[in-house]
């Protein structure tokens, strides 16, 4: 009987300390850096608090994502996939979370200063 509260003592440990650190990754302050990547490729390295508002388009393979950057924030404005998620996304604001669109190969994400900090 003891056993099985010390487990549940333990279980209910790691999955607080889980919970509480994907609170936190989401969470986390972003920093201004974005990259924009098409089918691997680096199109784009965007300093979000010094780039005025303005619409990107990148193109792959004949299909287009319109992105727009307001108010330094960025997201894809249009799109032309199927499915739109990438436009459902909205506005880009955790590091934990990019914004792809499969079909366009194209991810929107925030720069990891830690990886790259560790690669200097």
């Amino acid at each position: 009987m003891k056993k099985h509260f010390v487990l549940i003592i333990i279980c209910a440990a790691v999955f607080i300390a889980a919970a509480v650190s994907s609170v936190v990754m989401l969470n986390a302050p972003a920093g201004d850096i974005v990259k924009i990547k098409s089918n691997g490729e680096l199109l784009y390295t965007i300093d979000l608090s010094n780039s005025p508002d303005r619409t990107i388009i990148v193109e792959y393979n004949g299909k287009e994502n319109t992105l727009e950057i307001k108010d330094h924030k960025i997201r894809v404005l249009e799109a032309d996939c199927p499915d739109k998620v990438c436009v459902n996304t909205g506005w880009l604001d955790s590091p934990a979370i990019p914004i792809i669109c499969l079909p366009n190969k194209l991810i929107i994400e925030f720069e990891n200063n830690d990886a790259d900090a560790a690669a200097r």
